[in-house]
């Protein structure tokens, strides 16, 4: 089996341990440029990164990779991974690169692509690539020395992206008049959301937009959403928005300090967008994580949704192929088609506050629509990845659980992509019977698995 380089979500690992080594961000340059390049002079390539103190090491890497084989270099600095994606497709260029590693603590790092129209590679792509990073043999195809690349940097970046957010929000309304809690994670996004806010009009109270490279997600952004929720209450805000570390998902909570997850959103937008006529086909697109408590929503309301694995690449590729314009994670990756080909962060809050402000009504009446039913969640650590269909013991307290939840209910059985972990998922209308069923299941991983 071949090695891979990439994960659901771009390169990810520690900095200076492989594969986030500098020797293999410089290779995956050259790879990158040799593909892209395709023999043909000076293609374009915008590099962007969060705040983490390796960014600094892996752009370097990689521009050098890139110029090497022939790519022209445009560097924009700290910038949200969804405004690469944006820069790509505004500035014709041929590929886009992230480096960041999104909600991870700042050792942590990672390197993803965007397409010239600004969606993530392909898995066939990535493969491609990493083959000839990894490959012992691999000859670089380099231009003669009049043919190098250059490298530039982009000073208006910030701009273009905040002038592009301000477009997607309906321009007959403004903001004037909301107070609202920003959380930027000390990350990428903390020189231009509160400038996005504060430009449609909007009070904005900041945290987290001191980055010193190495505090990036430290208790604040998305994975803290008490931070906000807190911040609310104390100043009588309308709502709170935390981001995470590159900035591409978003946890909100209303003028009440409740905390709403990404399926409590998408409720909320689908219905709207439903209501409207704008949501082709009623067809809401999610992962197997969303709640199943979504699912019977979007049924009730006349509506569909459709599952895809775990990973906003495989509900953009989902929602291209079924001409949907509305998907996301439980986690907060929030896709409107109609705006971006990425999940963004801010623009999904924009969406949220367009509604609030047309329906002049509190987030709090508004995001009641969806009632979460109670999930749990285990990890159990496995020495052998076997599928779980030859698992007897397994499929029986599977099968147990899913006739007593009887259609009320759902469990899901998945191994991680970069652990030796079982993950055991189980919901239902019945918070006893989902902790006693999980405990069950995770019994009989434990006992068949390990």
């Amino acid at each position: 089996m071949k090695q891979r380089l990439f994960g659901t979500d771009g390169l990810r690992g520690q900095g200076n341990i492989f594969p986030m080594t500098p020797e293999i961000a410089l290779r995956l340059g050259l790879a990158a440029g040799q593909y892209f390049r395709n023999g043909n002079k000076h293609h374009r390539v915008v590099i962007g990164k969060d705040t983490r103190l390796s960014g600094y090491v892996f752009e370097t890497a990689l521009t050098s990779g890139l110029c090497a084989n022939g790519m022209d270099v445009f560097l924009v600095g700290p910038m949200p991974t969804p405004a690469i994606s944006f820069l790509t497709r505004n500035m014709r260029a041929d590929l886009g690169v992230v480096i960041s590693a999104s909600h991870n603590p700042f050792m942590d790092n990672g390197i993803k692509f965007f397409d010239r129209n600004g969606f993530k590679l392909p898995d066939e792509v990535e493969d491609e690539i990493s083959e000839l990073v990894l490959g012992e043999k691999t000859k670089w195809d380099y231009p003669p020395a009049e043919d190098v690349g250059r490298a530039h940097r982009i000073n208006d970046a910030p701009g273009r992206y905040i002038v592009y957010l301000k477009n997607s929000f309906s321009q007959h309304l403004t903001l004037d008049g909301v107070k609202i809690v920003l959380d930027c994670a000390h990350g990428a996004a903390y020189g231009v959301a509160p400038y996005v806010l504060e430009e449609l009009g909007a009070e904005v109270i900041t945290v987290g937009v001191a980055p010193d490279g190495l505090n990036i997600n430290q208790k604040c952004g998305s994975l803290y959403p008490e931070v906000i929720a807190r911040m609310v209450v104390e100043e009588g805000a309308d709502m709170g928005i935390a981001l995470d570390g590159d900035a591409d998902r978003l946890i909100v909570c209303d003028e009440n300090g409740r905390i709403l997850d990404g399926d409590q959103i998408m409720a909320l937008c689908a219905l709207e967008l439903m209501e409207k006529g704008g949501l082709p086909g009623n067809m809401l697109v999610a992962t197997v994580m969303s709640n199943m408590a979504l699912e019977l929503f979007m049924k009730e309301h006349g509506g569909q949704l459709l599952r895809t694995d775990v990973g906003d690449r495989y509900v953009v590729e989902a929602m291209r192929r079924e001409g949907a314009t509305l998907g996301g994670e439980q986690s907060g990756h929030l896709i409107f088609m109609d705006h971006a080909t990425t999940g963004d962060g801010l623009l999904a809050a924009l969406q949220l506050l367009r509604i609030m402000r047309e329906r002049e009504r509190p987030l709090s009446e508004l995001a009641g629509l969806l009632e979460p039913f109670p999930q749990v969640l285990r990890n159990v650590h496995v020495k052998r990845k076997i599928p779980f269909d030859q698992a007897p013991e397994v499929q029986e307290a599977v099968r147990k659980a899913e006739a007593a939840l009887k259609g009320k209910g759902r469990v899901l059985l998945r191994y991680s992509g970069t652990e030796a972990v079982c993950r055991v998922m189980v919901e239902g209308q019945d918070t006893a019977l989902v902790e006693q069923y999980t405990g069950d299941i995770v019994e009989a991983c434990e006992k068949y698995l390990k």
